[in-house]
């Protein structure tokens, strides 16, 4: 209880410091705009010291963040104080014994009870399902796409959904009028192949003979960020290749010629770059862009980079269009719509896609195939235990008119 209190306390001093670094930000760039505006030129040293605040900001929302996700991590050990069902505990002890030792005879006897054909030699044992559900809970949060996608749980390698293109003709007709015959609706097939995913995080024989370490707590902190940052770049450039196909890897259309099975894009005005006068005036076409339907539930997705260049724009009233989070591990947002930040996505440059805007929820699609198997090798690099940590994920666009993106260039 002690140490939630003391991240809890963590978390708060450091939203507050990114707080107080974001009001000398907006001092300081108001100072530069004001000096922009009377001798037409800024000086190279305000110039550095709003990058080095802008640095700052990034560094103390990252650090805010981890603290309040630290403190949302429950233990595994007791399911949050519920007692497992037997199935539930024998599967763990079986899979503790595992892991500890090598000892295969308890997973073999459970598998042989579930009529399962896996075993060690086809690629590793199934983990308890609990720990199945804390990595996905952690990757919900870890993995930008993933938590604002929209996910599905399968228990074979493919899922297939049938999406309407477009519905079935209908229209207005007085009380005794004839009826004609309607046109079908269009529907095209979309399959999702689960992938998969690894990783092999290595533990010595002496932490594993110490029966104090949480063997489910280690293995989901071991593979939690490897599986986020593998994650994090398939779904947004993913090439659909032994990965997910990402958002940005479909083909692009000027959003004026939009058609199904592309993704709709809208220009910035200059190559590489915002144009010059009114530059956040790109930003309400791509938010127009998206029906009304979609813009309900939106967000924004760029990385760092981008995301400091944005923080500059002012409404014109001078106020800030980017605005601070409420609150640690809450999101930033930017013309009141929720802003995510996603490493994986390009930096401005010429033509670059560096913005997307969209219901990403009906948008993008997660498919998580059920299961976390791991294969334990004491003998590829001893004195090292390694374990080969494997999930099937799959994913791709499901919708593609709830996403825009905004392409740096000048049509």
């Amino acid at each position: 209880m002690h140490e939630i209190e003391t991240k809890s306390l963590d978390a708060k001093v450091a939203f507050e410091e990114f707080a107080r670094a974001f009001e000398a930000y907006k001092e300081e760039n108001d100072g530069r705009l004001a000096e922009l505006e009377t001798r037409g030129r800024v000086d190279v040293l305000v110039e550095e010291k709003l990058a080095r605040i802008d640095a700052f900001l990034d560094e103390q929302k990252a650090r805010a963040d981890r603290l309040a996700l630290a403190r949302q991590r429950p233990p595994l050990a007791s399911e949050e104080g519920k007692s497992l069902d037997p199935m539930m505990a024998e599967h763990r002890a079986a899979f503790d014994l595992y892991v500890r030792s090598g000892e295969t005879a308890g997973l073999k006897r459970l598998e042989a009870k579930a009529l399962s054909a896996g075993s060690g030699p086809d690629g590793g044992y199934l983990a308890p399902p609990q720990v199945e559900r804390e990595v996905l809970r952690r990757l919900a949060t870890l993995s930008p796409i993933r938590a604002i996608a929209g996910t599905r749980t399968i228990s074979t390698g493919l899922y297939k959904i049938a999406h309407a293109v477009s519905g079935a003709a209908s229209g207005w007709v007085s009380e005794t009028a004839a009826r004609p015959q309607t046109d079908s609706p269009v529907l095209v097939e979309l399959a999702f192949p689960a992938m998969e995913l690894y990783a092999m995080p290595a533990a010595t024989q002496t932490l594993l003979d110490d029966a104090i370490v949480d063997i489910d707590q280690w293995i989901a902190d071991e593979v939690e960020t490897a599986f986020a940052e593998q994650e994090g770049a398939a779904f947004v450039s993913g090439n659909g290749v032994g990965r997910p196909r990402g958002f940005l890897a479909y083909d692009v259309v000027a959003d004026a010629s939009w058609e199904w099975g592309k993704i709709g894009v809208v220009p910035s005005g200059a190559a590489g770059a915002f144009v010059t006068s009114n530059p956040s005036d790109r930003l309400v076409d791509l938010i127009y862009a998206l029906k009304s339907g979609y813009r309900q539930n939106a967000v924004f997705v760029m990385n760092r980079k981008t995301q400091s260049v944005i923080r500059k724009f002012k409404d014109t009233t001078g106020a800030y269009l980017w605005q601070p989070p409420a609150g640690p591990g809450q999101q930033a947002s930017l013309m009141t719509f929720p802003l995510v930040e996603a490493e994986h996505m390009p930096d401005i440059a010429a033509s670059s896609l560096s913005i997307a805007f969209g219901d990403f929820r009906r948008g993008y699609l997660v498919v998580d195939r059920m299961g976390v198997r791991i294969l334990r090798d004491p003998y590829s690099a001893k004195p090292y235990v390694l374990f080969y940590t494997t999930k099937r994920v799959g994913g791709g666009v499901q919708d593609f008119g709830a996403i825009k993106l905004m392409r740096f260039a000048t049509a």
